[in-house]
C-alpha cells in the first residue's frame, strides 16, 4: 500500500481545507469520505422530484466569500460562481412590513431610520477592518495579530444579544438583529451571542450572502478539483472504523466530531483525553424541510420574494422567546424558521418556471417530533398561498440528518454548542484544541475553532499545527 505524509478522513469544507492546506506543501495526501458524494455539509441532491436540486444543509455563504482560507483559493477557475439576490435578507412583520438587509450600508438608512446610527457604531468598525480581524475571529483563542482593533470588537462581540438589542428603539431594527443573532442557535441572554449577529451582519454588507451557482455543491466539486490539480488524491464509501485500516502514514487528520472520534478503533488516545471528549457539549438540533414549488413565494410584504435568505419569526421579542423555549426542551407552536429561495437567483436549481424552497427550524437535540405543519403555518403566515405551491417536499428529522451525516449528532449543524465556554477552546479546554493525546491525530472538524459554518478555517487551523509539528513547516495564521 502507499504510504502518505497525511491521511485526512472527512470531505466536509474542512476535511478538504485540511487536505488542500497540506497538499499546497508538496506532500502526499489522502482525503477519505465515507459517502458516496464529497461535501459534507455542502452536498445537493434531488431530494423532491426530479431537475429539483436542494442543498442538504448549508445553502447560503456569507462565512465561505469571507474566509481568510476560502478566499485565497482559485475556485472561480474550477468552475465556481456566486449570484446575489436584490435583497440580502429579509425579515417580514405581521404588520405586512419587511426590514431588509442591503449589501450597500448607506441603503439602511431607509430600513432603520433613527436606529441607523446605532446600527452603524456597532457595524461599521468590523465592516472597514474584516480583512484584519477575520484571522482572530475565525481562530483559536491566542494573542491577536491586532490587539485593539480585537479588544474594540470584544467590547460589543462578548456581550449578550439582548444588551445590543436594548440600544435599538424600532421594532425594525430589533427583528433584524434577532433574525442574524438566531443563527446562533442559543438563547439572546447568553455571553457571546452578539458576536454571531454582528459577523453575519457585517459579512452581508462586506460580501453578500450569496447563493453558488448549481448548488452548495458546487463549493465541493470546486475544491476537490483543485485539490485533485495539486496531485492531491480520494477514495469514497470507505466508512472508517479501524485506523488500521488504512494506509501508512505520517498523520492523521480527522474531520469529526467527538461521537465519532470515540467510536474509532486504533486510535491509542489516552483515557484522559477521552473524558474530555466525553464531556463535550453538543447543542440543540434542526428539522428540515425542501419543497419542490409550482411558483415563487408569495411573501404578502412584496419584497421577501426577492430575497435569498427570509427570517421568519416576526418580532425580536417572539424569536428570542421561541429560542429560548426550545434550548429549554420545548416544541413552540411558532418556532423561528430560516427560509432560503435559492431557485430566484438561480434558475438551475428547478425545472423552467418552478421554484426550491429549503427551511429549518430549531428543535432540542435528537427530536425526532415531526415539524412540518409548525414550519409552513410559519411561512404561510407571511406568505399566505404558499402551501398552494407545494409539489412536493423531503423532510428530514434531527436524527435523520445524524444518519445521513454522522458528524450532525442529534441534529446538530455546528458541530458543539457555541457557548463562551465552547466557542474558542472545543472540543477540549486547550490553546492548541486541534492536537489529541496522539501526537500524529488532530482534530479538523468544527467541533474545533471557530466552529460551524462553510468557512474552512477549522481544517486549515488543524492542518497548519500538523505541518508545524511534524514536517518543521510554518504557514502563515
Amino acid at each position: 500500500m502507499k504510504k502518505y505524509d497525511a491521511i485526512i478522513i472527512g470531505s466536509g469544507p474542512n476535511g478538504l481545507a485540511a487536505a488542500i492546506t497540506i497538499q499546497r506543501q508538496g506532500l502526499s495526501t489522502l482525503l477519505i469520505e465515507g459517502a458516496d458524494t464529497i461535501g459534507g455539509g455542502m452536498r445537493t441532491k434531488e431530494l423532491t422530484l426530479p431537475g429539483f436540486k436542494h442543498d442538504v444543509c448549508s445553502a447560503i455563504h456569507p462565512m465561505a466569500l469571507g474566509s481568510p482560507f476560502m478566499r485565497k483559493l482559485p475556485l472561480s477557475d474550477f468552475g465556481l460562481s456566486f449570484k446575489s439576490a436584490e435583497y440580502q435578507v429579509s425579515q417580514p412583520l405581521d404588520s405586512g412590513n419587511s426590514v431588509l438587509l442591503h449589501q450597500d450600508l448607506n441603503q439602511m438608512k431607509s430600513e432603520l431610520g433613527i436606529d441607523y446610527q446605532t446600527y452603524i457604531t456597532l457595524l461599521e468598525p468590523l465592516i472597514k477592518n474584516w480583512e484584519a480581524l477575520s484571522n482572530d475571529l475565525l481562530s483559536p483563542l491566542k494573542v491577536p495579530q491586532n490587539p485593539i482593533l480585537m479588544a474594540k470588537f470584544g467590547l460589543n462581540g462578548l456581550r449578550s444579544a439582548h444588551h445590543i438589542a436594548s440600544r435599538f428603539k424600532t421594532q425594525e431594527a430589533k427583528a433584524l438583529w434577532a433574525g442574524l443573532v438566531a443563527h446562533g442557535i442559543l438563547p439572546f441572554s447568553k455571553l457571546t451571542t452578539a458576536a454571531i449577529g454582528m459577523i453575519l451582519s457585517a459579512l452581508g454588507h462586506k460580501v453578500g450572502w450569496k447563493i453558488p451557482v448549481g448548488g452548495s455543491q458546487s463549493i465541493a466539486n470546486a475544491m476537490l478539483l483543485y485539490y485533485k490539480s495539486l496531485g492531491g488524491e480520494h477514495q469514497l464509501n470507505f466508512w472508517l472504523e479501524n485506523v488500521e485500516d488504512l494506509p501508512e502514514h505520517k498523520t492523521l487528520l480527522l474531520d469529526l466530531t467527538p461521537l465519532q472520534i470515540l467510536k474509532l478503533n486504533g486510535l491509542n488516545i489516552n483515557d484522559s483525553y477521552k473524558k474530555q471528549l466525553e464531556n463535550f457539549r453538543y447543542g440543540l438540533g434542526v428539522f428540515k424541510i425542501d419543497w419542490a414549488l409550482s411558483d415563487p413565494t408569495p411573501f404578502k410584504d412584496g419584497k421577501s420574494q426577492f430575497a435569498s435568505t427570509v427570517h421568519l419569526g416576526n418580532t425580536y421579542e417572539e424569536i428570542a422567546r421561541s429560542e429560548l423555549e426550545t434550548y429549554n426542551g420545548k416544541l413552540v407552536e411558532k418556532p423561528f424558521v430560516l427560509f432560503a429561495q435559492q431557485s430566484i437567483v438561480d434558475p438551475s436549481r428547478a425545472p423552467k418556471g418552478n421554484h426550491t424552497g429549503w427551511a429549518y427550524c430549531h428543535v432540542p437535540h435528537g427530536s425526532s417530533m415531526d415539524r412540518t405543519e409548525a414550519i409552513e403555518n410559519q411561512i404561510e403566515r407571511f406568505a399566505p398561498g404558499f402551501k398552494d405551491t407545494i409539489l412536493a417536499k423531503s423532510t428530514m428529522n434531527t436524527m435523520q440528518l445524524q444518519n445521513y451525516n454522522p458528524n450532525y449528532v442529534g441534529g446538530d449543524i455546528n458541530g458543539g454548542q457555541m457557548d463562551i465556554l465552547q466557542l474558542f477552546t472545543r472540543p477540549t479546554k486547550s490553546l492548541t484544541p486541534y492536537r489529541t493525546s496522539n501526537p500524529k491525530v488532530y482534530i479538523a472538524s468544527s467541533s474545533t475553532p471557530p466552529g460551524g459554518g462553510v468557512h474552512g478555517m477549522c481544517g486549515f487551523h488543524a492542518a497548519r499545527i500538523a505541518l508545524k509539528d511534524h514536517f518543521n513547516i510554518k504557514i502563515e495564521n
